[in-house]
């Protein structure tokens, strides 16, 4: 009886995760070999195969792709993090990094409330600019009450974090010379602005080893971060909202982000391990990202307009501003 209740649900759901997978394998591919960002291709490879989530077999694994595989991805992200790497960093470049993640956040929904935004989609934008990118907008949208736009908000924000991550890659190192920052003010600055971590990376070693470093562990830091902001933004949602719509304060994906960072915390996890898991959180994004694209159209994009374009380049420049301000005056 379980078996013939178990297949046919694998039956459903197999040729859409496939889809999705095949999907962001082949991104993968045209990243490692052309160079961009695996996840912007993921987006623009699954967005030409929307057809596939109109009607037919792939239905089903698509949307389990973008909301199972999604949250999996999210919640092994915790591995990469370790309470000694939060702790070492001491109170002032933490201070810093929780100062500009609450103005960026805070500059979306005011910029957002000025431009007429949906607030969930402020929200959205602003966290992602904020935190860690395309990762943080994934696991903030999971925790934001499901709506019909919402999907398309988040392959937006996706889409424009990604763009503007890469370009802050090439131009941010120029800003860094022009202001004359040395290798540590430089990973900081760099760290504390880029969106996504590939892109961090790109740009500290592109200066030298020591801002390489530098720039990596303040991003880190402002990925831990992502925790507690999920938590909030589940909480403010869930305020005004009936009991039984309201999204758990703690939920599962965020329970085992917390697991896993308490886990790789002890160091007892061999390194082959941990980029174990890091490559598994990394493929399930990209799957995921893939599964969001299938199921965005180009009509529904374009129906967004310039106003989000302009919200997420204000909340970049915005918080880029802070974090050299606080960086020159930290000397």
């Amino acid at each position: 009886m379980a078996q013939a209740v178990l297949f046919p649900a694998v039956q459903r759901q197999f040729p859409g995760l496939l889809a999705a997978a095949t999907i962001g394998v082949a991104a993968t591919f045209l990243s490692d070999h052309y160079g961009g960002p695996a996840m912007l291709f993921a987006l623009l490879l699954g967005m030409a195969f929307n057809f596939l989530s109109q009607d037919g077999p792939c239905v089903d694994g698509i949307g389990t792709a973008s909301k199972s595989v999604l949250r999996l991805g999210v919640a092994l992200l915790g591995m990469r993090i370790t309470a000694d790497q939060v702790i070492s960093a001491g109170l002032e470049v933490p201070a810093m990094m929780v100062a500009a993640v609450a103005f960026t956040i805070g500059l979306g929904l005011f910029l957002g409330r000025l431009m007429r935004q949906e607030r969930d989609f402020s929200l959205l934008t602003g966290c992602a600019v904020a935190i860690c990118g395309a990762s943080a907008a994934l696991a903030v949208a999971a925790m934001l009450p499901r709506h019909r736009h919402a999907e398309r908000n988040t392959i937006f924000t996706v889409i424009g974090v990604t763009t503007l991550s890469t370009l802050a890659m090439i131009l941010y190192p120029i800003l860094c010379k022009l202001f004359g920052l040395d290798h540590l003010q430089a990973g900081i600055f760099l760290g504390g602005t880029i969106h996504d971590v590939a892109q961090v990376v790109g740009a500290g070693y592109s200066i030298s080893p020591e801002t390489g470093d530098t720039a990596t562990f303040v991003k880190l830091f402002r990925v831990a971060m992502l925790l507690p902001v999920a938590v909030l933004v589940g909480m403010s949602m869930g305020r005004g909202a009936p009991k039984s719509e309201r999204p758990p304060l703690l939920p599962p994906f965020l329970i085992g982000f917390i697991v896993l960072v308490a886990v790789n915390s002890t160091g007892l996890v061999p390194p082959l391990v941990v980029e174990g898991v890091n490559q598994l959180s990394r493929w399930c994004l990209v799957t995921a990202i893939a599964a969001l694209g299938v199921k965005t159209s180009l009509k529904s994009m374009v129906e967004l307009g310039l106003r989000p374009v302009l919200l997420l380049v204000a909340e970049t420049v915005g918080m880029a501003a802070l974090v050299m301000a606080m960086v020159l005056w930290r000397g």
